[in-house]
This record gives C-alpha cells, structure tokens and sequence, in this order.
C-alpha cells in the first residue's frame, strides 16, 4: 500500500491534475519541434529541397528518441529508488532547458554546421527527459487509480500527451493567422513555442512540488531500480512491453506526428490547412482516450488491444493510400479520423497494461526503459523511414512497413494475458 491515501477521491483527482498538467507541458515541448520543422528546418540545414531539408530535421527528431531509453532507465531507477515525484520533477527542468536552448539557436548563415549540432544537443536533452517521462507518469497515473477504474484514470497520460501536440499546434494556429505573416513565422517567428515551452516548464515544475507521492520507500529494498533484477525476474514481461509498444508506437507517430508533413508532402494541403485539419484531429482523438479505458476497465484491456491489431492490419495499407489520393480535406479528415479510432485501441490503455505487469519496487524501470527502447526504434524512426521511401519514389512500401510492425503486436496481444485480471497492483492492496 502506498502512502497515497487511496480512499481520498479529491486527493486522487488532485494527484491526477497536477501529474497530468506536467506531462501535458513535457510533451507540449517535444511535439513544438514536430510542428515547427516545416518552418525552421531550412534555418538549420544546407539549402536543397523540401523533403530533404524535412528528412534533416526528421533525423534529428530521431536521434533524439536515442537518448529516451537513457531516460527511461535514469529517471525510472529515480522513480523506483527516491519515489515518483522527484523523478518528475526532474525531468521537466531538464525539458525546460532543452527548450531554451532551440529558442536561442543560431541559424546555419551565421555558424555553419555548428547550428544543427547545436539543434542536435538541445533535442538530445529533450529526449533524455520525455524518456523518463513517459515510464514515471504512468506509473503514477496507474498507482493513484483504484481497481475499478485504472484504466480511465491511466488514459489521462495520453490525453495530456495528445495534448501537448494539441497546444502545439494551437499555438502555431495563433501564430499562422493572427500574430505573425508567413514570412516572420519563418525568419525568426517558429522560436516562440519554444521560449513558451520553456516559461511552461517551469510553471509545471512548481506544480510538481505540491504533487502527491504514491511510493511507499520506508523498508530497504535492494530491488529497487535495478535493471539486473527487472532482467533476471521479469524478462517475460520486459519482452512483452517491447511487442506491445512496437506497432501502436509506429501507428501512433504515423497518425499524428508524420502526418503533418504527410499532408503537405504527399497530398499538397498548404501548411495552415495542415495544421488546422491535424488540430481538430487531435482534439477528437484527445477525448476518445477517457471513453476507451472506461471500455477496459468493464470488458479488459486485451479485446481492445486485439481490435487495434486486427483493424490496423487490415486497414492501414487502405487507408494510408487513399488519404494520399485524397482530392479533398473533409476525405482526408474522416480516413485519419478512422485511423486514430483504430490506434486508440492502443492508445488509452498501453500505460495501465504496462504498469500492471510490475511489482512497485521495479515498476517505472520496467515500463519505462523497454518502452523507451521500442519507440527510440519505431515511433523515432517512422519520419525518417516515411521520408526515405518518398525521396526514393516507393512511398507506398512505408504502409507496408507499419502494417508487418502492427501484425507482429498483434501476435503478442494474442498470446498476452489480460492485465486487468493478473495486476500486481491487486497483489499490493
């Protein structure tokens, strides 16, 4: 039991509030960079073209996903060893500076090819932190939820997380239609989401002082953060994690992320009706998380993990191919709309599976570094690969891509058991 006062319904719903507003921040800073690359990648990079200009600046939202597995094993052995809340708190200063390091980055007219190695470090400490973001809240949203309800309560991780693209791109609706022309957006203007993120950081660090902790740390465990022991004990269930994570990861970032520059790359939307139609996207998908885990908790997580797998093997191919011969946006917006029905199968219950699978003393090590890995392979990757095939004229062998990477989740989700039936957190009320 931890020191968490279960029973407390307003506590609990504070808890979820202050734990969700910094996960809401941390991954508003991460997705900034996503949204804002159409704009700043010909600052950054060698004059060329637009695919490769975006192919550079893909490469280093890539690279930054290497640094995740990093954060996943140092914040989530934080986590596990000095609790939950000052792992948290950590990792949002560290995006705070991230942040602030991409505002103040020199253009590559006045520094050369220091200007992305610079870029490189700034996005490199984001990814050290949202690595050890994503295995720490959810573990935290998990342990703070009772029995009955965990999968409703966990699903807030990804409303917060889908929010924070959702204010990325508010903010860059604002900046596109009301603040700046599209030439002061491309000089000087895509550095203002950063200076935000950075002040927002900060807020959400003072919000995680008042947080309340759920790890109870009075008796000595030698377990505790310990990747030997997460290993040796729970190699069943790290290898889980990575089937799990490996096709909902690559259909999460395809959907969501890609799709932004897919729409202006491969269907021609201009930018601003690019972001416009991904914003209310986002926000429909946003609310449907909380309706999907409400649906695991009464029928479990498993036949909404087989149904994301089964649709999205079946459909992904079709609906890929058809939103790139869209001839018009309200097309595209209901193909993509079918697409994240489909990915939230996964989506709003992929944190509370996880959890459920850990004992306390190991949990935010052990859904953190293994979900980490997988989406430093497949989610960080996806704009590189979907680039790639574009700039060699084979741009349909990505759908392929995703479709092989969601039928081999498909097989674990067969052969996993349900986690709403098997939670260690059940064994440790």
């Amino acid at each position: 039991m931890s020191n968490y006062q279960k029973n407390d319904t307003v506590h609990r719903i504070k808890a979820i509030f202050t734990g969700s507003v910094g996960n809401l921040v941390e991954w508003y800073d991460w997705y900034a960079y996503a949204a804002f690359a159409l704009y700043f990648a010909p600052v950054f990079f060698p004059k060329g073209n637009t695919t490769a200009q975006l192919l550079d600046s893909a490469a280093v939202f890539a690279v930054g996903f290497l640094m995740r597995p990093i954060g996943g094993w140092l914040f989530g052995r934080i986590a596990d060893q000095k609790g939950r809340k000052v792992s948290m708190t950590l990792s949002v200063l560290l995006m705070s500076l991230g942040s602030m390091m991409i505002a103040l980055a020199p253009s590559y007219e006045s520094v050369g090819y220091l200007s992305p190695i610079y870029l490189l470090v700034a996005r490199l400490l984001q990814g050290l932190s949202v690595g050890g973001e994503y295995g720490t809240s959810a573990t935290y949203l998990s342990e703070i939820s009772t029995p009955g309800r965990r999968g409703f309560y966990s699903s807030f991780q990804y409303v917060t997380l889908i929010g924070g693209q959702l204010t990325a791109l508010g903010i860059q609706l604002l900046l596109q239609k009301v603040f700046l022309t599209p030439e002061q957006l491309q000089e000087w203007g895509w550095r203002i989401p950063f200076v935000i993120g950075a002040g927002l950081s900060l807020f959400a660090l003072v919000i995680r002082q008042h947080m309340q902790e759920t790890l109870t740390t009075e008796k000595e465990n030698k377990k505790r953060g310990s990747v030997i022991i997460l290993l040796k004990e729970h190699p069943k269930a790290v290898l889980t994690v990575v089937g799990l994570t490996m096709g909902g990861t690559l259909a999460f970032y395809t959907y969501t992320t890609y799709m932004q520059k897919f729409l202006v790359n491969t269907v021609h939307l201009t930018k601003e009706r690019s972001t416009v139609l991904t914003f209310f996207l986002m926000l429909i998908y946003a609310c449907l998380q909380p309706l999907f885990g409400m649906l695991s908790d009464k029928i479990g997580r498993k036949p909404l993990l087989l149904s994301f797998g089964i649709l999205g093997t079946l459909l992904t191919v079709p609906i890929l191919t058809a939103i790139s011969h869209a001839t018009n946006e309200l097309t595209a917006f209901f193909l993509l709309l079918a697409a994240l029905l489909i990915v939230s199968g996964y989506t709003s219950i992929n944190a509370v599976v996880k959890a459920e699978m850990f004992p306390s003393e190991i949990r935010a090590l052990g859904v953190g570094l293994p979900y980490a890995l997988t989406v430093a392979l497949f989610g960080g990757t996806a704009e590189v690969i979907a680039l790639q095939f574009k700039k060699a004229g084979h741009e349909s062998l990505y759908y392929w891509y995703v479709t092989a990477c969601i039928f081999i989740s498909l097989i674990v989700y067969t052969v996993v058991r349900d986690t709403k039936h098997t939670s260690f957190m059940d064994k440790e009320q």
